[in-house]
């Protein structure tokens, strides 16, 4: 009965009214002095209590039979300590289930609380639905005894549109320690300084649920040694002076499947894992959508978890979807929405037009004024996170799919398309020009190069996303610009289904433009995505003669028709047309005039000559090319790229120690510039050369340090049919057979000659 008066929540004098029974009569009825109350004051007490249902059928069963609230199984206590732990603590419904690491937190603030000589202050803070009551109202039940006068818990309704006034609250702290209604004052003040003298009594744990801000927490503190204020918000508190700060972050995938479990039933899960883990990914890992979710299937058993996750798909139903009951994934959302300024509204509901899961500070102020500001108190109210990167800022899934229906319902249309407009041209300009910095023709400082490289990994959901919107709305020229500023930043940054992507998009603009040398540029480009980054070598040939027919009448487009050709034709098995195209590609770039295109060219061609069996001829031209780069001070990674290229060169030449060198000397130019990509080609090829010559151990160290980084589409391949003779050759057979059984998975994407042709090696030696 106290827990359902709480809930409403009424003093025991306003139930009193509600009902027309006496105050002592309730009295009697919560402290167990009456246990067998008449069934005309049971039946008041449910419609004052507005129970229904099931919980007005169990009420009226527990008063009739007389039983009390007392649990007899649980250890002995003493009596007023058992009185105080069950004090408006709600009952566990559900075990917590993947908050083992808050659970060990929440412990540590109360052995603390034990020692310490002041009153301990712990805020735990989280987005709508994270599961922060539920962990507070746990160490309750597990922790109420450590403490000599137990466990208080009180819903300070701080989302509510009144909020607890801090004197009410203290109000009914004082009720729990036990004082009668006579015996607290009615003066505001009078009220707080007697809770505050009985908290300085006593050693308690006491739970402030639900908190609004830092201004209805401050005067329910006072100095108390040994107690324990545990304080839940969806308000980070940062103006408390909190010993302990626990942020209840979203339950990873593991987790969120163990918790459906936990509400619809393992069994439900076990048959069905892979459509449990969609649901639990569209659920973005938020407890309160997995226990409406696990509520609705445990309540619908003819459903298959396949049927909820497909009701879950339409992010235009989703939030319909995650309603059970009262529970309501939007409302929650909905009541720290409405509580915003104006600012920090209006850009939430923008956020619905950014592609990507984050944000920067610069990209709010394209959306909203007073950008910074309203970031904040968006984090503040747990409806943005902070990102690990300083400056950027995180939104939930299901967040960014209420912001989309917030902007539909509050925001003109009109202005949402001015808006998204601008973001997206915003995004396109900025990423333009930072493409642009990585030109080799046009080289700025090695500072300005390094900022837009961060800038465009950071913003890529983002920008990509931008790019996506201007395909389909046939804004060829921003397209087309992005997809030439990427021609040199591609070289070493991004995997191949990006740049896929980006010069597909470059081609059917420069078509719609009408630009035959643009779209020849671009399927170059398109063509060098397909074998050197997505392992589709054959598709590349395609792309590579649709560029060759066309007519663009400039030499330098043509030379690199060519030498874009020559890799592909080598990768398809035909290396003599290899080395004829690298050569005709060598005499274009020299007859434009064009110096990097040609020691690029020379160093290629190198390759070529060196699969046909000339390998002084290899060496010959690829020295070339290396030195007229160095004389001409050129880039550094275009050095690195040819450098590794004349290593692998000199090392099939019987040249180690030359080879090593030039390896360590690309790798001190990656590294200098942070390309990780290029430390990783370096890596593998001095892994192949130091394997080649028995030096086994350091091989492995640098061929391990290579697989995880490695871009380029079939050298993961490589490098794990290596490791694994490397296995082999030192007895370690479980390694040898994991590695082989990887690499064969891998060979599957590609369809090259090499590649058949490991795969044949790996599949003799795995039935061997």
């Amino acid at each position: 009965m106290r827990f359902y008066r709480s809930r409403i929540p009424l003093t025991q004098e306003e139930l009193a009214e509600r009902t027309g029974l006496s105050m002592r009569a309730i009295s009697d009825m919560e402290r167990g002095r009456t246990q067998t109350p008449q069934l005309r004051t049971v039946q008041l007490l449910v419609r004052g209590l507005r129970l229904q249902g099931e919980e007005a059928a169990e009420f009226t069963s527990l008063a009739r039979a007389g039983r009390t609230r007392a649990a007899e199984a649980k250890p002995e206590v003493p009596a007023a300590v058992a009185a105080m732990s069950s004090y408006t603590l709600p009952p566990v419904l559900i075990e917590l289930t993947g908050r083992e690491a808050e659970r060990k937190e929440v412990d540590g603030f109360a052995k603390d609380a034990a020692s310490a000589s002041r009153l301990q202050l712990a805020v735990i803070h989280g987005a709508p639905g994270a599961g922060k009551t539920a962990l507070a109202v746990d160490a309750g039940h597990r922790l109420g005894s450590r403490f000599a006068d137990g466990c208080v818990f009180l819903d300070l309704r701080g989302m509510d549109s009144a909020p607890l006034p801090a004197d009410r609250a203290a109000h009914r702290l004082l009720r729990a320690f036990g004082l009668e209604e006579r015996q607290i004052p009615a003066d505001a003040d009078d009220k707080l300084a007697l809770y505050h003298s009985m908290l300085r009594d006593r050693t308690v744990l006491l739970v402030l649920d639900n908190a609004v801000n830092e201004a209805q927490v401050r005067p329910l503190l006072a100095s108390s040694p040994g107690t324990l204020v545990l304080v839940t918000s969806r308000n980070t508190m940062t103006g408390l002076d909190a010993r302990h700060r626990l942020c209840v972050d979203m339950l990873p995938l593991d987790r969120s499947v163990a918790l459906l479990g936990a509400v619809a039933g393992e069994h439900r899960v076990a048959a069905e894992p892979s459509s449990a883990e969609r649901v639990a990914e569209l659920c973005g890992g938020m407890p309160l959508a997995l226990l409406i979710a696990g509520n609705r299937l445990a309540s619908r058993p003819q459903w298959t978890i396949r049927h909820l996750a497909e009701q879950l798909e339409d992010e235009r139903r989703r939030l319909s979807v995650l309603r059970a009951g009262d529970l309501q994934v939007r409302a929650a959302f909905e009541i720290s929405y409405h509580q915003l300024g104006p600012g920090a509204a209006a850009l939430f509901r923008r956020l619905a037009l950014v592609p990507g899961s984050d944000i920067s500070t610069e990209l709010a102020a394209v959306l909203a004024e007073r950008a910074e500001e309203a970031l904040e108190e968006l984090a503040d109210a747990s409806l943005l996170g902070i990102s690990e990167t300083p400056g950027r800022y995180t939104c939930h899934d299901l967040l960014r799919v209420f912001a989309v229906e917030r902007m539909e319902l509050d925001e003109d249309p009109a202005v949402v398309r001015e808006v998204g407009t601008r973001l997206r041209h915003w995004l396109l300009a900025v990423a333009t020009r930072a493409g642009r910095l990585f030109d080799h023709d046009n080289p700025e400082p090695v500072q300005d190069r390094e900022s837009a490289g961060r800038w465009l990994a950071l913003e890529l959901e983002n920008w990509r996303g931008a790019l996506r919107s201007a395909v389909a709305l046939g804004e060829h020229e921003q397209v087309l610009a992005l997809a030439k500023a990427m021609h040199w930043y591609s070289d070493m940054h991004g995997v191949g289904e990006l740049w896929r992507e980006v010069f597909s998009a470059g081609v059917e603009a420069a078509q719609a433009l009408g630009s035959a040398r643009d779209t020849a540029e671009q399927l170059n480009y398109l063509s060098w995505a397909l074998y050197a980054l997505c392992g589709q070598p054959h598709d590349a040939l395609v792309v590579h003669e649709k560029a060759a027919a066309i007519m663009a009448n400039d030499t330098l487009t043509e030379a690199w028709t060519w030498y874009y050709g020559s890799a592909i034709r080598r990768r398809v098995g035909e290396p003599e047309k290899a080395v004829w195209l690298g050569r005709r590609a060598v005499e274009l770039f020299e007859q434009a005039g064009y110096l990097i295109g040609e020691n690029l060219a020379l160093s290629l061609l190198g390759l070529m000559l060196s699969t046909v069996g000339s390998v002084d001829e290899a060496i010959e031209v690829q020295e070339r090319g290396v030195s007229q780069h160095r004389e001409a001070g050129g880039d550094d990674e275009l050095l690195s790229m040819m450098l590794i290229r004349l290593a692998t060169t000199l090392a099939a030449a019987g040249q180690v120690l030359a080879s090593l060198e030039l390896l360590d000397e690309a790798e001190s130019l990656f590294s200098k510039h942070g390309t990780t990509a290029g430390v990783a080609r370096v890596r593998h090829n001095r892994g192949i050369v130091l394997m080649d010559v028995g030096r086994l151990h350091e091989a492995k160290v640098e061929l391990l340090s290579a697989l995880d980084e490695t871009r380029l589409s079939d050298h993961r391949i490589e490098i794990m049919a290596r490791l694994a003779e490397l296995a082999n050759a030192t007895g370690e057979a479980a390694d040898a057979r994991e590695m082989r059984v990887r690499a064969l998975a891998e060979c599957d994407r590609y369809d090259t000659p090499a590649v058949r042709g490991t795969a044949a090696g790996l599949a003799a030696a795995l039935t061997h």
